[in-house]
């Protein structure tokens, strides 16, 4: 059996999030009277956490506010928007094949566990993986950088033996600080020198390719 574990993202990586998140941070925004950029700017911040994506949005800092537009944000998010989402084209596929390639794979998001939890289930995703790591609602493991090594020391899982495959640069960075290596993937919504600049290990053009990339990972020599 080999002995590499996956961690996989999931929006991006292994679904496409766009409707639901789109829809929820349009209406958090015209809740509080903010002027609101277009879907394609909103979907831009897809991946990283809502905390710092609001932060940007209102141009504070200030917590309150910050609470007060997720908090309206999950109204409309946990009771119909996370559900507005779709597996991408050949995920299910590559995980066939992570199964072979790889001795075990965990979902490892920023999105909060409770609504990661029950997306896997929907989707029907779950057998696929043997545990799912996302951020507490109030913000424990926010960080990605904290969050992987959370997953790491609950699992009893060797850095060196395990890959991070996601779509932005905060999966590659908290990988790396992790001593984790990392593929970055092209179908979500980060760019590819997004993904080069923050050094991820390889990056893989299509769900297909997974394998071959892994093939490649475990041929280098740490």
């Amino acid at each position: 059996m080999s002995s590499l574990v996956l961690l996989f993202d999931l929006d991006g990586t292994l679904t496409d999030p766009r409707a639901g998140i789109v829809r929820c941070m349009r209406y958090a925004l015209d809740e509080l009277g903010v002027p609101c950029p277009s879907d394609d700017v909103l979907a831009s911040f897809i991946g990283p956490s809502l905390r710092g994506t609001f932060g940007t949005l209102l141009e504070t800092s200030d917590r309150e506010a910050i609470e007060r537009a997720l908090s309206l944000y999950r109204e409309q998010y946990g009771d119909a928007g996370l559900f507005e989402n779709r597996v991408y084209d050949g995920v299910a596929q590559m995980l066939d094949g992570a199964r072979l390639a790889a001795s075990a794979s965990f979902v490892a998001t920023l999105k909060p566990k409770p609504y990661a939890d029950r997306i896997v289930r929907r989707l029907g995703l779950d057998h696929y993986f043997a545990g799912v790591y996302g951020p507490e609602l109030e913000g424990r493991f926010g960080d990605k950088v904290d969050l992987l090594a959370h997953l790491l020391e609950t699992e009893r899982i060797s850095a060196r033996s395990a890959v991070m495959i996601g779509d932005r640069a905060g999966d590659i960075v908290a990988a790396r600080a992790n001593g984790i290596r990392s593929i970055g993937v092209l179908w979500g919504y980060g760019s590819a020198s997004e993904l080069v600049d923050a050094r991820a290990d390889d990056l893989c053009q299509s769900p297909g390719e997974l394998t071959s990339c892994l093939a490649k990972i475990r041929q280098r020599k740490r």
